[in-house]
C-alpha cells in the first residue's frame, strides 16, 4: 500500500476524486446545506484514545420547538440505539435538531438537547408538552474509547452552537470530523460525508441534501460507481456490522408519508457502495422538508400542507439514491488518518484509490 497521506482539504470530496454518482446535477456545495435554511456544526474530541465527537443537523435556525418540520424515519436494519424515532414516526415532525454521536453517548446528548429546547421555550414541560430529542448513534468503538464516556453536554451544546454560529453557512466539514472522528466504514477510515442533488419542478429549482455517518460494511467489499470493488492490504474474514446513519433534507413539499418512501431509497445508495445491511448494523434514514412546517401553536382545526404529484417523485427517488451513495464515498475520500484507542487505526480510502 502507498504511504498514507493527507489530501488538499480543497480537494477532499468524492467528486473531485472521480468518484460522482449517477446523472442527476449537484447543489452548488454538494452538500446537505444547499437546501436553504439547514445548518451543519461539529465537535471534535481527539485526545489520545478518545476520538469521538457531536455532529448537530438543524433544518433550520429558528424555535425548532414552535416550527416543526414535517419528517419521517426510514428502519433498514434496526441494530441501534438511537432515541426520538418512535415519535418522529407517529407524529411525522422534528421538534429539535438532529445530533449524532456514538452509541453509549445518546443518553448525554439527548439531555443537552432537552436543556437547549427548555431554555427557547421556559413552558415544556409545565404548560405546554415535553419535547422529543432525536440523537441517532453508530459504535466507534474500535478506535474510539467509548467505555470513557467522554462526551458532555457541553460537547453536545458546541456542535449546536457551531451550526448556528458558522460564518459560512453553507459549508460542512466532512471526513473524520464531529460524531464521524472515530468511524469506520469498509475496512477503512469512515466519517461524516454529504451530497445533493438539484432538481427542477414546475419550472422552479429545488435540492434534496443527504448527510451520512458512515461506519458500516464488510471489510474488502467497497464498490466505486464504476462497479470496481476496492480491496484492503490485510483484508478481514468479518461480518458486517457497525452502522450507517443517513439524513435527508429537502425543500420540495412533501408529506410524512412521501418523505418516508423517498428515505427509504437510501438504501439503493447503501447497496450500490457494497452494503446488504448485515444483521449487526444498524441502518436508518430520518428526513425532513423545510416546505411543510407545523406551528406548536397553531389553533386552525385545518391546515393548508402541499405535497409533491406523485407522478414526479421517482426524480426524488433517483436524488435519494445517488445523493447517499456519493456521500458515503465522500466520507471515505475526507476521512484523515486517526490512531486511537490501543493503538487501532484504520488505513484511509485517499491513500489506496491511485493503486485501484
Amino acid at each position: 500500500m502507498p504511504p498514507m497521506t493527507v489530501p488538499d482539504p480543497a480537494a477532499r470530496r468524492a467528486r473531485a476524486a472521480g468518484l460522482a454518482c449517477g446523472r442527476l446535477k449537484p447543489g452548488p456545495q454538494n452538500a446537505i446545506t444547499d437546501v436553504p435554511g439547514v445548518r451543519v456544526g461539529h465537535c471534535t474530541l481527539a485526545d489520545g484514545g478518545v476520538q469521538t465527537g457531536v455532529t448537530a443537523v438543524l433544518p433550520h435556525s429558528g424555535n425548532l420547538y414552535r416550527d416543526k418540520p414535517v419528517a419521517a424515519v426510514d428502519v433498514l436494519n434496526g441494530f441501534g440505539k438511537s432515541t426520538g424515532l418512535m415519535q418522529v414516526e407517529e407524529l411525522g415532525v422534528l421538534e429539535t435538531p438532529v445530533l449524532l454521536t456514538n452509541t453509549l453517548s445518546v443518553g448525554t446528548a439527548a439531555t443537552a438537547l432537552i436543556r437547549h429546547a427548555i431554555a427557547g421555550n421556559p413552558d415544556i414541560g409545565r404548560a405546554t408538552a415535553t419535547v422529543n430529542p432525536v440523537v441517532m448513534e453508530c459504535n466507534d468503538g474500535p478506535l474510539n474509547d467509548i467505555q470513557a464516556l467522554a462526551v458532555t453536554e457541553a460537547d453536545a451544546a458546541a456542535a449546536l452552537t457551531a451550526a448556528l454560529e458558522s460564518p459560512d453557512a453553507a459549508a460542512v466539514a466532512v471526513g473524520s470530523v464531529g460524531a464521524g472522528r472515530g468511524m469506520s466504514c469498509f475496512g477503512f477510515k469512515g466519517g461524516i460525508g454529504t451530497a445533493s442533488r438539484r432538481l427542477t419542478l414546475d419550472g422552479q429549482r429545488y435540492h434534496l441534501g443527504v448527510l451520512v455517518l458512515a461506519n458500516f460494511g464488510r471489510p474488502g467489499e467497497l464498490r466505486l460507481p464504476d462497479g470496481r470493488r476496492v480491496p484492503l492490504p490485510d483484508p478481514e474474514d468479518s461480518p458486517e456490522k457497525g452502522s450507517v446513519i443517513v439524513i435527508a433534507a429537502t425543500d420540495v413539499p412533501l408529506d410524512h408519508r412521501q418523505l418516508r418512501r423517498v428515505i427509504r431509497r437510501a438504501g439503493v445508495g447503501l447497496a450500490r457502495v457494497g452494503s446488504f445491511w448485515g444483521h449487526g448494523s444498524g441502518d436508518i434514514a430520518l428526513g425532513f422538508t423545510t416546505a411543510n412546517r407545523i406551528g406548536h401553536d397553531e389553533t386552525a382545526a385545518i391546515l393548508p400542507l402541499r405535497m409533491l404529484n406523485e407522478r414526479r417523485i421517482d426524480l426524488l427517488f433517483e436524488a435519494m439514491a445517488e445523493a447517499t451513495q456519493e456521500a458515503v464515498l465522500d466520507a471515505l475520500v475526507a476521512a484523515t488518518p486517526v490512531t486511537g484507542w490501543d493503538g487501532a487505526s484504520r488505513p484511509c480510502l485517499s491513500a489506496v484509490l491511485p493503486a485501484v
